[in-house]
């Protein structure tokens, strides 16, 4: 079953767009602020998030901008602020759609739907590395030994992912953090 995130702060708008999406079969998980939301994405991996950008706690905004920094994650900004600029700013941080408020739930369902074929068509699945008795899901996050779920930071499993894609290779300090953080690192060696 497709997983959307709706995250917003006035929890009337929350409860429409769930009933309206659970109607159509989607499961839905729900956040009030940008903390929660960025939470329950690294803990639940949702398809899909529909996010406000006035949040309290972590703006949609800086939420857009932490998830494109690793993720691919489908986001329709669904908001108030209707201002060209806003929307512009929007969609280069990586939403994928904009809907401002007010706004009818069935063009909302619409566009959800417009956004999953697009990007879901087009998404190729990655394998699930296996290492000794660790299964490294690439799509989830998720590692597993022996079945059990371990809990890594997003740096831990970037760092186990990139041993794993490489055996026997030994990397300096730099060379992973060049990896993992990218070349504009401005770390010390």
């Amino acid at each position: 079953m497709t997983k959307i995130l709706v995250v917003d702060d006035e929890k009337k708008i929350v409860e429409i767009v769930k009933a309206y999406l659970e109607r159509e079969g989607y499961e839905i998980l729900t956040a009030y602020d940008g903390k929660s939301a960025l939470e329950t994405v690294k803990q639940q991996y949702p398809d899909l998030l529909i996010l406000d950008l006035m949040l309290p706690q972590v703006s949609g905004w800086d939420v857009c901008r932490t998830l494109r920094a690793d993720s691919n994650i489908p986001i329709i900004m669904l908001t108030a602020r209707d201002d060209v600029t806003d929307k512009i700013i929007g969609l280069e941080l990586g939403a994928d759609d904009y809907v401002t408020k007010p706004f009818d739930p069935k063009e909302l369902v619409s566009r959800l739907k417009a956004v999953l074929r697009r990007t879901t068509a087009n998404r190729v699945p990655k394998a699930v590395l296996k290492v000794a008795d660790l299964a490294i899901d690439m799509d989830k996050r998720d590692v597993r030994r022996r079945g059990e779920s371990i809990e890594l930071t997003p740096m831990e499993f970037d760092l186990l992912t990139t041993l794993a894609q490489n055996p026997g290779r030994v990397f300096s300090r730099l060379q992973l953090l060049d990896k993992v953080q990218g070349v504009a690192y401005e770390g010390y060696e």
